[in-house]
């Protein structure tokens, strides 16, 4: 149950839905039930005006306030005396169809609530996942399937929102509903319903067993549906290497059996749920059944003191208590999907990032003088990445990371936005530890352009101007010709409006990487972190890149990783790493003087010049 409330707290404001739903609902009971209780009196007014022997009924105005039928039954009377039996019958046709038609109406009026309510509901909870996963740290993302994520953000929260919200409707209009029936059923006869209610106890233990299963089933359920969906992520994003080795058959065969697994676990599920309406419909009508024999046969000996029309009222009431009885039923057994799907979603809530701000952080000024590394360690597990780096990379230079694959450039390059915390040491910007400024300020005086390129499936303006939305034509397109970008942007169909495709696959290698310079020439950082920019192109695209990049470090800081000698020759400083240390420092022609690392790569054509 706090599962349940936990993610009803996400209703909120909740009385802002509550009480009209509460109102209207109370209404349509009203009516609901109204509309079966007049039907004693319709069946009094055709066919027991008279008693058996031919003598009129007199009816004496009921002294108990309680008892309904009674009084209705009396007023019933009182209109055939004054109007006839024909007008008593006019009145009560009349009075049926306005408490039907006024019962619809607040029905629907109270399911549109509901409606409303779910949907506020399920903006606000997917809202907070999203948010939390926007928040989380780099390193969560390297250990998740993403398929999983997606799975929770999407498919879960679906589930919460018809399970969970439509129980609450259920849970207080039904109880409702079945409460206003069995107070009829007791004013009609409460010999009866004492007998007839001896099988609800009964019935509630046959459907708890039935439903007991079903949450456990429901956890599976939403993890083998995340695991599909994560194996379905890495085949479109790597169908070209699938089919290059063909491997579809293989992948085909890995998705189905997931696929066939999840569909034994929902057809499991689906047996437990569809069994639970059958058995409690079969129930019911064995008690009504029962019923009749049992009431029929007290009418027939005639010391029951109920009458006939009243009994046809009583038997057609209770059939109706049945269904609300059987939406309680079911809203049991589909509740325990929505509380398993909402834990799965509540966890992924209650994650917390592990790199946060200090509450104390300041926001982090202008970079003037340089960013240092002072005995920096990390690792993975047990795995040393970097052990004991000190560096200083001071305004306005250009530093280039250089070594073996797993030496820990691009972890050492990411320490520096804050993306990974660093186990001991520290990193400070302009002599200020980094943990105590605002990542986010930190960040802003960052240009970040990485080996692959990453766009988004919007047009090519947007995907420059990413990150500063109120950017201008005219900013964009300076910075597009900064990138070496404008003239094959002009070259396109639609500009700078042309959509570029899913990760921008519309473009070549080269064009996709110069967008990304582009984007971050616009925001004008004066920090630059290049990951190995220009490593996976072409000669001709290299060159353009290149250029670009030349431009856009200069009077600029710049932190470049590459393995091409074109890119890093001119750095200001060079820094050989190798088994997260620093073997060798300093500019290229001095390197090259020494037999070391540095050489030895040169040497071995790791750069292609």
């Amino acid at each position: 149950m706090k599962t349940y409330f936990r993610l009803l707290s996400f209703a909120k404001p909740i009385e802002k839905f509550a009480i009209p739903y509460i109102i209207t609902t109370l209404l349509a009971i009203v009516f609901n039930t109204l509309n079966l209780a007049l039907l004693a009196p319709l069946l009094q007014t055709l066919f027991f005006q008279e008693d058996a022997g031919g003598v009129e009924r007199i009816l004496t105005k009921p002294e108990s306030s309680l008892d309904v039928m009674a009084h209705l039954q009396y007023y019933m009377q009182v209109v055939t005396k004054e109007y006839g039996s024909i007008g008593a019958l006019q009145l009560v046709c009349a009075t049926i169809v306005t408490s039907v038609l006024l019962a619809n109406i607040f029905r629907y009026l109270s399911q549109r609530i509901m409606e409303n309510l779910r949907a506020h509901t399920l903006l606000n909870l997917r809202r907070s996942v999203f948010n939390n996963v926007m928040d989380l740290h780099l390193a969560y993302f390297n250990n998740e399937r993403k398929g999983d994520v997606i799975s929770k953000v999407s498919s879960d929260v679906q589930v919460v929102q018809f399970s969970v919200t439509s129980t609450l409707q259920v849970v207080f209009k039904e109880p409702l509903q079945l409460i206003a029936y069995i107070i009829f059923l007791f004013s009609i006869s409460a010999k009866l319903t004492f007998f007839a209610l001896l099988i609800i106890p009964f019935s509630g233990y046959v459907i708890g067993r039935l439903v007991k299963r079903l949450r456990a089933q429901a956890i599976k359920a939403q993890q083998s549906l995340g695991l599909m969906i994560s194996f379905l992520d890495e085949a479109l994003s790597g169908i070209k290497i699938i089919k290059s080795f063909n491997a579809t058959q293989q992948v085909k065969e890995k998705f189905d059996k997931e696929n066939r697994q999840y569909t034994g676990i929902i057809k499991a599920m689906a047996r437990r749920q569809q069994l639970a309406s059958p058995v409690s419909e079969f129930l019911g009508v064995t008690v009504v059944c029962i019923l009749v024999l049992y009431g029929g046969s007290m009418i027939l000996k005639g010391n029951s003191g109920l009458e006939a029309p009243a009994f046809i009222a009583y038997i057609t009431m209770f059939s109706q208590l049945m269904r609300p009885a059987k939406a309680i039923t079911d809203s049991f057994s589909q509740i325990h999907s929505g509380i398993a799907a909402g834990e799965r979603v509540l966890n992924l809530i209650d994650l917390k990032p592990e790199i946060v701000d200090t509450p104390d952080a300041k926001v982090a000024k202008a970079f003037k003088k340089a960013i240092s590394l002072k005995n920096v360690s990390f690792s993975y597990g047990d795995r040393k990445i970097l052990d004991q780096i000190s560096l200083e990379i001071e305004a306005g230079q250009t530093v280039a990371l250089v070594g073996p694959s797993g030496g820990g450039k691009s972890t050492l390059m990411d320490l520096i936005p804050r993306f990974m915390e660093p186990e001991s040491g520290e990193i400070c910007f302009d002599g200020l530890d980094i943990r105590k400024l605002r990542m986010d300020s930190v960040r802003s005086q960052m240009g970040i352009v990485n080996q692959e390129s990453i766009l988004f499936n919007d047009t090519i303006f947007n995907n420059i101007a990413f990150g500063k939305p109120n950017a201008t034509q005219e900013e964009v397109i300076n910075a597009a010709k900064i990138a070496n970008a404008h003239d094959f942007i002009s070259q396109c169909a639609d500009g700078y409006q042309t959509n570029i495709g899913d990760r921008g696959l519309k473009l070549s290698g080269g064009q996709r990487q110069r967008l990304c310079i582009a984007r971050a020439v616009l925001n004008n950082p004066p920090i630059m972190l290049l990951d190995e920019a220009t490593s996976a192109l072409d000669a001709e695209s290299e060159k353009l890149v290149q250029d670009a990049l030349n431009k856009l470090m200069q009077n600029r800081t710049s932190l470049v990783i590459a393995h091409r000698l074109s890119t890093i020759q001119n750095a200001d400083k060079i820094i050989v790493l190798d088994a997260g240390k620093i073997m060798q420092s300093g500019t290229h022609q001095e390197l090259m003087k020494e037999k070391g690392l540095y050489r030895k790569l040169i040497e071995m054509q790791v750069f292609n010049e």
